[in-house]
């Protein structure tokens, strides 16, 4: 099964730039997509199905234009889990899960900490995410958690790991990133890939894509479990629909 996550940064101006024809040649089984911004009636949902994806999920923010999640699959998984159940997790349409015999996927989009309000959001989400991951794996341990964390693991994931005072590098995101894989994941690009300068998100600004100034904050998590069907993980910077980039994961199952 090859995975991609991609934070496409807006569905619709994705769209704008050659998305579909790099799904076609990209062809996972299924995709993530974080941050498309955009409600599935805004949409028209026959190109995903022309384009190989008839299976395709939507979790929406409640505001229009924001945040929000959605899987594409090539086959029929045997169940959808919009959200977590969590009022206060669920209404900026952050978290989509498919389940199938042998894994279960889900797109994740953690807060960003823009400023001291959206901080505190953030840490309150990543707590509430941990217990809700602790208690969903005692149900389902084939988990594969794709997204973007927004947070820099290591320093080798920043181009500048100076940068210890802003959001996405705090200690505190460092140590709570560090835990999760603790409590039972691999970060499965890190665990086939040793090398710096690997990043997955350039900020708009100083020509910082040109320039490889980056930093990798989106994962494919892939639960303890699942640790000897990790066959691939890699990054695709190539692909310039967003200020993200796509990353992939291939199990063999």
């Amino acid at each position: 099964m090859k995975i991609i996550s991609y934070n496409v940064n807006g569905i619709r101006a994705a769209l704008k730039k050659g998305f579909f024809d790099w799904l076609t040649v990209a062809n996972p089984d299924v995709l993530c997509l974080q941050e498309t911004k955009a409600h599935k009636e805004q949409l028209d949902l026959s190109e995903f199905e022309a384009a190989g994806y008839p299976y395709h999920y939507w979790f929406s923010a409640e505001k229009k234009g924001y945040s929000s999640v959605a899987i594409l699959c090539k086959e029929e998984p045997k169940h959808v889990a919009y959200g977590t159940g969590i009022a206060s997790m669920d209404f900026e349409g952050r978290n989509l899960r498919v389940d199938f015999d042998e894994v279960s996927v889900m797109s994740l989009y953690l807060p960003s900490g823009t400023n001291s309000d959206r901080l505190d959001f953030k840490f309150n989400y990543m707590d509430q995410f941990q217990d809700y991951i602790n208690q969903l794996k005692q149900e389902i341990p084939n988990l594969v958690i794709c997204g973007d964390y927004n947070i820099c693991h290591e320093e080798i994931d920043i181009h500048n790991p100076k940068m210890k005072g802003v959001s996405g590098f705090l200690p505190e995101e460092r140590q709570w990133i560090g835990s999760f894989i603790d409590s039972g994941f691999i970060d499965s690009f890190r665990y086939l890939n040793k090398e710096p300068n690997h990043y997955s998100w350039w900020s708009y600004r100083a020509n910082a894509r040109a320039n490889n100034k980056g930093w990798r904050i989106d994962y494919c998590m892939v639960a303890d479990p699942l640790k000897e069907q990790i066959e691939r993980a890699y990054i695709l910077p190539e692909a310039k629909h967003s200020d993200h980039c796509p990353i992939v994961v291939e199990l063999a199952l």
